[in-house]
């Protein structure tokens, strides 16, 4: 491989700046999976791109272990510990697979870059067959949403369905979206007495859970995220998607326009059921737990 190509293939692949820090961040996200379901197992699925690592959760009904599966993807900087409102409710109905993405922090171990799409689409269908799933209901927030849209678009096969929740991949991530984002993590280091405000004016739950604060914190220290923001799907893309889709906005979302996709998602994938949900932005899932955890099981059991 020429020198040019390898620097560039490290550089888009993500690393914990020590094992200390790894092992710190580690233990911040046991303190937020202890919040969630207890999981059944974890296990570590070779693709081309790395070690995925997959926690596995499910239900004590013996007749719905028989189900089709739900998998999880979760937003950019983080793993699946954010997923801990969730795994409750739905690995109650449910098997729930959540993924550790390589590229962000989290067990996976990433050797190769994958957000090109087409990368994603391969890196993500190795993962599925590797749990062997032939069927699956995917559900993605935010970079994860995108991956689960891009996969709807390349490699729909295994999809029984696809829940987006505030996904990347509609449209190009805005300015505004990246100073929540660093206005966020600056009001975290605030005093105590002020985060409540602060979440409330940022819609940032983060500020208010103690565990989920910590484990945000310190993967900003821990873990070098080395990868470009990804493109949003054009509408061709959009509309060869077959897949029975689900997306789900909050009203103050910054990073789309709820109105504008509320609209136009249905309007280019037919059959699509599109959603936006007050009093939140960017995190439905974790503001309206309870809510968008039955709205979604609700969506699987029609779509099967």
């Amino acid at each position: 491989m020429p020198r040019t190509a390898a620097v560039r293939t490290q550089r888009d692949v993500g690393r914990y700046v020590s094992s200390a820090w790894r092992d710190r961040y580690f233990e911040a996200c046991e303190a937020v999976y202890a919040m969630g379901a207890p999981a059944l197992s974890e296990e570590d699925v070779e693709t081309s791109f790395g070690t995925t690592h997959v926690y596995r959760y499910g239900p004590a009904d013996p007749a719905a272990r028989s189900r089709t599966p739900v998998v999880l993807v979760h937003g950019a900087g983080s793993c699946s510990a954010m997923w801990y409102p969730n795994t409750p409710a739905l690995s109650a109905e449910r098997p729930v697979y959540a993924i550790d993405t390589p590229g962000d922090p989290g067990r996976s171990e990433q050797r190769e870059p994958i957000h090109q799409p087409e990368r994603a689409a391969q890196w993500l269908d190795e993962t599925l067959a590797g749990l062997g799933l032939d069927r699956v209901h995917l559900v993605g927030t935010s970079y994860g949403g995108w991956l689960a849209l891009n996969h709807a678009n390349r490699r729909p096969g295994r999809l029984a369905s696809v829940t987006l929740l505030d996904p990347g991949g509609l449209e190009k991530v805005g300015l505004r979206f990246f100073f929540w984002i660093f206005a966020s993590l600056f009001a975290t280091f605030a005093p105590k007495a002020l985060r409540p405000r602060l979440a409330a004016w940022l819609e940032q739950p983060v500020l208010v859970v103690p565990e989920l604060r910590t484990m945000i914190r310190t993967s900003v220290r821990a873990y070098r995220i080395r990868r470009p923001v990804p493109l949003p799907l054009s509408e061709d893309e959009l509309s060869t998607i077959r897949t029975p889709l689900y997306l789900v906005l909050g009203k103050r979302s910054l990073l789309v326009t709820p109105r504008r996709q509320v609209e136009r998602v249905p309007r280019l994938v037919p059959g699509a059921r599109a959603e936006i949900v007050a009093n939140t932005g960017h995190g439905p899932q974790i503001d309206h737990a309870e809510e968008i955890n039955h709205r979604m099981l609700d969506f699987m059991n029609s779509a099967d």
